[in-house]
């Protein structure tokens, strides 16, 4: 009979044997393996949507990408009988923690198998390098912040059912609990809406068409032969509109023209709409794009090249939900029925432009008038992440 000691002797040493090595990616190292772990978690899920490799590629390339020349990023792998069983990335923002007045740590591109000494090896390998580097707190995941062009952050924690829109997120259901097992709580939730219709009520229409003329400002749709005035117009607004918000991190020039020169081929300009004063001052912008995870999904290895381009282009052109990424205004203006005006006008536009519903996404829980806006328009909450944090 084993004796209490010895069998937490047992326990402890089958612990130790359980526990997998955890490995950082060095620079010049291939991120192949990092990037394949996509796959090998969740390609048996029929709602998940590969990511694009090109896109990947370019979001962790540290030479080229310009996120790197604000932040330090350290890739982590955990290993276990020479198999991958999970990763993660821990990253120092230093020009979210100077914009911000905080010393927070983040982390991103998270996978691991559903084994809670897996998630908790790398969750400890990440903290002691943010520890490292002078930071008190850790929060994500974000890939790599909330600017990215992955697919934007948080666990998803409702709504798997569903796939996801072009550039949100999906994981296993097993996630959540791995998270808070780790000791990780709540920072914030993150909600996606649902509009399952293009036919907005006609007495809202009205309405804002009284206020925009009482108010003497107009909307309009992105001139694409202007497209590199547009941008700057698009980011005076962008960098003003969201900054006393949760969460939000200004964009560098480098990272605001990196990112239109990804979104330019793919732009319907129907769905770019420029709010304005009848003088042409921007006031607030809306970015909706074609969910193009519609025409991705069918790229089981998130290949373009070099036959994927052409099955990608055939179910683009079947695309039929448009993805409102992004609505910003000015300070000031959040109250002036502006931004309502842009969801009213893109499902107008998206109605008559071949689009049948929409996502919009992702809002803070907290954002009253956003939330109000969209679901006076029939719109509802579909699927919700969750952004966590903990000590270091």
């Amino acid at each position: 009979m084993h004796s209490p000691a010895s069998a937490a002797s047992s326990a402890s040493a089958k612990q130790a044997t359980n526990a997998p090595a955890i490995r950082e990616i060095g620079r010049g190292e291939s991120l192949k393996p990092f990037i394949d772990l996509s796959w090998t978690i969740n390609s048996g899920d029929p709602a998940w949507v590969p990511p694009l490799r090109m896109v990947f590629n370019a979001v962790v390339d540290r030479d080229k990408h310009p996120f790197y020349r604000h932040a330090d990023v350290a890739f982590f792998v955990a290993e276990r009988g020479g198999k991958l069983v999970g990763r993660i990335a821990a990253i120092a923002n230093h020009r979210a923690n100077e914009f911000q007045g905080n010393t927070t740590g983040y982390f991103g591109l998270f996978e691991s198998v559903d084994d809670q000494a897996v998630a908790d090896a790398l969750f400890d390998r990440a903290r002691a390098w943010l520890k490292a580097k002078g930071l008190t707190s850790m929060q994500g995941p974000f890939n790599l912040s909330t600017n990215d062009e992955l697919y934007s952050g948080g666990v998803l924690i409702d709504g798997f059912d569903e796939p996801p829109a072009f550039m949100l997120g999906h994981n296993p259901r097993y996630y959540q609990a791995l998270f808070e097992r780790a000791g990780f709580a709540k920072a914030k939730d993150l909600v996606a809406y649902w509009l399952p219709h293009n036919d907005p009520p006609k007495r809202l229409i009205e309405g804002i068409d009284r206020v925009a003329k009482r108010e003497g400002w107009r909307i309009r749709t992105v001139d694409m032969k202007s497209f590199k005035a547009e941008v700057a117009r698009v980011m005076e607004v962008y960098n003003s509109a969201w900054e006393r918000n949760w969460g939000f991190i200004p964009m560098t020039d480098a990272e605001f023209e990196a990112m239109a020169k990804e979104f330019r081929p793919v732009v319907d300009p129907h769905l770019v709409l420029i709010a304005e004063t009848l003088e042409g001052e921007p006031l607030g912008f809306l970015l909706a794009l074609p969910d193009l995870n519609r025409a991705i999904k069918p790229l089981k290895d998130g290949r373009l090249f070099p036959l994927g381009v052409f099955r990608f282009l055939w179910h683009k052109r079947k695309i039929r939900t448009a993805r409102v990424l992004t609505l910003g205004m000015k300070p000031g203006r959040q109250r002036s029925g502006i931004g309502a005006a842009l969801y009213l006008k893109v499902f107008q536009m998206g109605a008559m432009y071949g689009y049948d519903n929409a996502d919009a996404s992702w809002i803070l829980e907290d954002n009253g008038p956003m939330r109000h806006a969209l679901e006076k328009v029939g719109a509802y909450v579909y699927k919700t992440y969750r952004v966590y944090e903990r000590p270091v």
